[in-house]
């Protein structure tokens, strides 16, 4: 894996309705990620956050059926700028955000610098919604099906470029609460799902061995986009739309190291952590836990 790294801070909480996981890129940092990857002996590039602009009072906040639209497009296209940049300067981009539609942004700006980007999506949620189907409007339940070249044209089309990714080189992991919407997407597309009944009766080193065998000669880059909902809320309280029965925190190492011995991983985010939901920061620990396992801490 790449030793030298860039970390770039979203605060963004435009994507849905629950304030606080704009401040989540502040708790990793502040639960040691930094520090914690020095020891690694990674060479470490601060970036600082995105600016995110936000709708004043007397905007309409819902455009097109869809949530602050218009700020959510532009902190997306300013984030798919710097990370093309980060790439661009042969570094690994590490994402800290902030809500999920900030994939948005991450997968427009690494996807252009390959020809077959794989993504493992690690969350409770297919994040598969659109306009027509979502229950909500929140653009965070969207960011996959954006990426895939479904949804608005101002998400789909951030730099010029469209779909971001295809369908049979991404893999969801964790999935619990998924719309009626999304299963239909799902069943079109043919995308690959490990739901939580898969990993319970296969177990999680057979699902990632089932995942690093699927993408070994099947793409030239690897994104793991790692939603902190995707583990149980025993474990990580601190999420906006946490869901009963999710991966436990060892289940997620394990997960972690044998990605990092496949040495397949060239980008990553960590999302949807909010501190004011959280236990004395616990989530932002456990996701400091799990970046340092990608990227080869371990016990001996």
């Amino acid at each position: 894996m790449n030793k030298k790294f860039s970390i770039i801070g979203v605060p963004m909480d435009l994507g849905q309705n629950r304030r606080g996981v704009d401040m989540g890129p502040s708790a990793i940092r502040y639960a040691g990620v930094i520090e914690k990857m020095e020891r690694l002996q990674y060479t470490i590039e601060d970036l600082g956050d995105i600016q995110i602009s936000r709708p004043t009072r007397e905007e309409v906040q819902t455009r097109d059926r869809l949530r602050n639209l218009k700020e959510v497009a532009e902190g997306n296209e300013a984030l798919a700028r710097k990370v093309d940049e980060i790439i661009s300067n042969g570094s690994f981009p590490l994402v800290l955000g902030g809500d999920h539609s900030i994939s948005i942004g991450s997968l427009a700006g690494i996807s252009k610098h390959y020809n077959n980007l794989g993504v493992i999506w690690y969350d409770a949620h297919a994040d598969l919604n659109s306009a027509d189907t979502s229950p909500s409007g929140n653009i965070h339940g969207m960011p996959l099906a954006v990426s895939l070249g479904i949804g608005h044209e101002n998400l789909i089309n951030i730099l010029d470029y469209q779909p971001k990714i295809k369908p049979e080189n991404v893999v969801i992991v964790g999935a619990r609460s998924v719309d009626d919407g999304e299963r239909e997407l799902i069943r079109k597309t043919g995308l690959k799902v490990y739901t939580m009944h898969e990993i319970d009766r296969l177990g999680m080193s057979v699902v990632m061995s089932e995942i690093i065998s699927h993408f070994k000669d099947r793409v030239d880059g690897v994104h793991l986009s790692l939603d902190l909902d995707g583990l149980d809320p025993i474990d990580a309280p601190g999420v906006g739309t946490p869901v009963m029965g999710g991966l436990s925190y060892r289940e997620s190492h394990l997960a972690m190291e044998m990605l990092e011995e496949s040495n397949l991983i060239t980008s990553a985010e960590f999302v949807e952590v909010n501190p004011i939901l959280d236990e004395k920061n616990k989530t932002a620990a456990i996701a400091v836990g799990l970046i340092s396992s990608l990227f080869g801490e371990k016990l001996k």
